[in-house]
């Protein structure tokens, strides 16, 4: 039998591997994904902002795409804080994507801080929409 030591090591080998193939943006992607899943079968939560967030994250993207063909070419670019802001309003799967695929503000540490930021805030903010505790569901029970 192994030892606790050498079983502890196997696995964060693995958990480290696993992590090292599937990039942070594609993890929390698929976690919104079974969050959003698990809201929708406990909570009730409307599939509609599930397109909700598709919709905001493919315009997110192309926003981020379109900034980042203004940078190569000197032209204006969209604000950061432009930026931000639509991945908070529910593009930041689009966001996340865009930084990971067309290599766009991923190496400015304060602006990648600020769009985890975002992610969190986004995320936190689902939750307590979707949850029974949110004013808009204790407003649903009153009628």
């Amino acid at each position: 039998m192994l030892s606790k030591w050498l079983r502890g090591k196997l696995l964060s080998h693995k958990l480290s591997v696993l992590l090292d193939a599937m990039p942070m943006p594609y993890l929390s992607i698929l976690l919104f994904a079974a969050v959003f899943a698990g809201a929708v079968l406990a909570w009730e939560a409307p599939l509609w902002v599930g397109t909700l967030y598709a919709l905001a994250s493919l315009v997110c993207f192309a926003v981020y795409a379109r900034d980042k063909a203004a940078a190569r070419a000197g032209r204006r670019r969209t604000p950061e804080r432009t930026l931000l802001l639509l991945g908070l309003l529910c593009g930041w799967p689009g966001a996340l994507l865009a930084q990971q695929w067309l290599r766009h503000k991923s190496s400015k540490m304060p602006f990648l801080v600020a769009s985890w930021g975002t992610v969190v805030g986004n995320i936190g903010f689902f939750l307590y929409l979707a949850s029974p505790v949110s004013f808009l569901r204790m407003a649903e029970g009153i009628r």
